[in-house]
C-alpha cells in the first residue's frame, strides 16, 4: 500500500477525528485571517511555520522537522505534506486539498506547489520563519517571478495575539497542569538529590495530568547554574541552602501556559528574599501596564524603573514579556508580540503573555518567579497560581 492509497482508506474511516477544535473555531479563524489577508493586498499566503498551519488549519504532529507548507487563499486551502505526515494531515486537519510527496522525494515538492501558487498575484510568506527553505522559495521565485513574493509574517501574528475564548480555555488547562508539575517537582527540592531527579517527577506529574508532548522540556537549574540562562538539568547534586530554579509549560491542545518558580533546599538569604521582592514589584509594575491602548514600550519602561536601582548588579535579558499561544517544539515563545524597550504594538484585551522574571547574579545564583497572565480592561490578570513566595524546604 502506498501512501495515497493509505490515504484513501484513511479518509474512509477517519478523517477529521482529531480535529482540535470544533470547525466553527478554525472557520471563524480563517475569516480574520482572509480580512487582514484582503486589508494587506495578498491574494495568498504561503504558510511553513508549523503553528500557522496549526492555527488555521488544525493540523499537527511531533514531526515538524520536515517541509510542510499550507496555501492559503480567500477561497481555498492546500496542505502539502510528505508522505509520512499523511496520517496526521487526514485525522487532524480541516483543508480543502492535500498535496503528497514522497518522505525521500524532495524534488516533487516544488512542481505541484508552483501549480497550486500560480494562478497568485500577491503572495505572502513569513522570511523569518524556522520553516522555510531557501531551497524551495528560491526555486518558487525562479519559476513564478520573485515579484509575486512579499513578507506577510505580520499578517497571521496580529490575528494570532488575540486569543478567543476557545484559546483561553486551553490557556488554563495548561495552567492548571504546569501548576501540577511543578508542585510535585518542588516536593523533590533537598539537599543530596540531583536536578535530574527533580525533573523527572515533574515531568511525570505533568503528562500524568494529561499534557501533550511538550514545546519545552521542563527547566531545572540549581545554584550557580542559575545565573547562566537556558541551561538545564544536567546531573548536578543540590547543596544546602541552594537555590532551585523551575520553569515549567506543559501543552494543552498545543497551548502552553509557563510559570517560574523558585526554592530554596534550606534557608534563603537576605539578599534571595530582596531579589524576590523586586521580582514581585516588577510583575505588579507591570500588569497596571499592561492595558488595551498602551504601547508594549510603555509597560517595559514601567518595569525597567523598578529595575534601574539594581542594574549594574542583576543581568535581566531585557524581555519583560512573550506572547504565549500554541507552539510546537522547539519553544512555548508564540514571536507575536514582546514586552520590551522600543516595542510600539499595543495591548488588547485577551492578549496574553508569559513574564519571565528571572533576576541573575552572575556567577552566584538567580531568582526566577513568572506568571502567564491576560490583557484585560483592567490590566493584566494571571492565569497561572504562582504564589510569588520564595519557598524553603528544611
Amino acid at each position: 500500500m502506498d501512501y495515497l492509497a493509505y490515504r484513501h482508506a484513511l479518509e474512509t474511516q477517519l478523517k477529521s477525528t482529531e480535529l482540535p477544535f470544533p470547525p466553527a473555531e478554525l472557520a471563524s479563524r480563517c475569516e480574520r485571517v482572509r480580512s487582514a489577508m484582503q486589508a494587506s493586498g495578498m491574494d495568498a499566503l504561503l504558510l511553513t511555520d508549523p503553528v500557522d498551519i496549526y492555527y488555521l488549519t488544525g493540523y499537527h504532529t511531533f514531526e515538524v522537522s520536515v517541509h510542510t507548507c499550507l496555501v492559503f487563499s480567500a477561497h481555498h486551502s492546500v496542505l502539502q505534506v510528505p508522505s509520512i505526515e499523511t496520517g496526521p494531515a487526514v485525522v487532524t486537519a480541516r483543508v480543502d486539498e492535500v498535496l503528497g510527496y514522497r518522505w525521500e522525494g524532495v524534488d516533487e515538492v516544488i512542481d505541484p506547489l508552483c501549480d497550486v501558487l500560480a494562478p497568485y498575484r500577491a503572495i505572502g510568506l513569513d522570511g523569518w520563519s524556522a520553516g522555510l527553505r531557501h531551497g524551495i522559495v528560491s526555486q518558487l521565485q525562479h519559476r513564478l517571478g520573485s515579484g509575486r513574493f512579499q513578507e506577510g509574517g505580520d499578517v497571521l501574528d496580529g490575528v494570532r495575539v488575540v486569543k478567543t475564548p476557545a484559546e483561553l480555555e486551553c490557556l488554563k488547562e495548561s495552567a492548571r497542569i504546569t501548576s501540577l508539575g511543578l508542585k510535585a517537582a518542588i516536593a523533590m527540592v533537598r539537599p543530596g538529590v540531583t536536578d535530574n531527579a527533580i525533573a523527572a517527577e515533574g515531568s511525570r506529574a505533568l503528562l500524568e495530568a494529561g499534557s501533550e508532548f511538550m514545546s519545552l522540556q521542563p527547566i531545572v537549574t540549581v545554584g550557580r547554574r542559575i545565573s547562566i540562562i537556558h541551561v538545564n538539568h544536567k546531573r548536578h547534586v543540590v547543596g544546602t541552602d541552594d537555590p532551585v530554579f523551575l520553569e515549567f509549560g506543559s501543552a494543552y491542545q498545543r497551548y502552553t501556559a509557563p510559570m517560574m518558580r523558585t526554592v530554596v533546599a534550606g534557608r534563603a538569604s537576605a539578599e534571595m528574599q530582596a531579589i524576590r521582592d523586586l521580582c514581585r514589584e516588577l510583575f505588579e509594575a507591570l500588569c497596571q501596564a499592561m492595558r488595551p491602548g498602551n504601547t508594549f514600550d510603555q509597560a517595559a519602561r514601567a518595569a525597567e524603573a523598578v529595575l534601574a536601582p539594581w542594574r549594574d548588579r542583576i543581568f535581566f535579558s531585557g524581555v519583560f514579556g512573550y506572547a504565549v499561544g500554541a507552539q510546537f517544539p522547539p519553544s512555548w515563545v508564540e514571536g507575536s508580540g514582546f514586552i520590551a524597550r522600543g516595542q510600539q504594538h499595543r495591548f488588547s484585551a485577551d492578549m496574553v503573555f508569559h513574564l519571565p522574571l528571572c533576576l541573575r547574579l552572575p556567577g552566584q545564583w538567580g531568582i526566577g518567579l513568572s506568571d502567564t497572565v491576560q490583557v484585560t480592561s483592567q490590566g493584566a490578570v494571571p492565569l497561572t497560581d504562582n504564589s510569588w513566595q520564595l519557598e524553603e524546604k528544611f
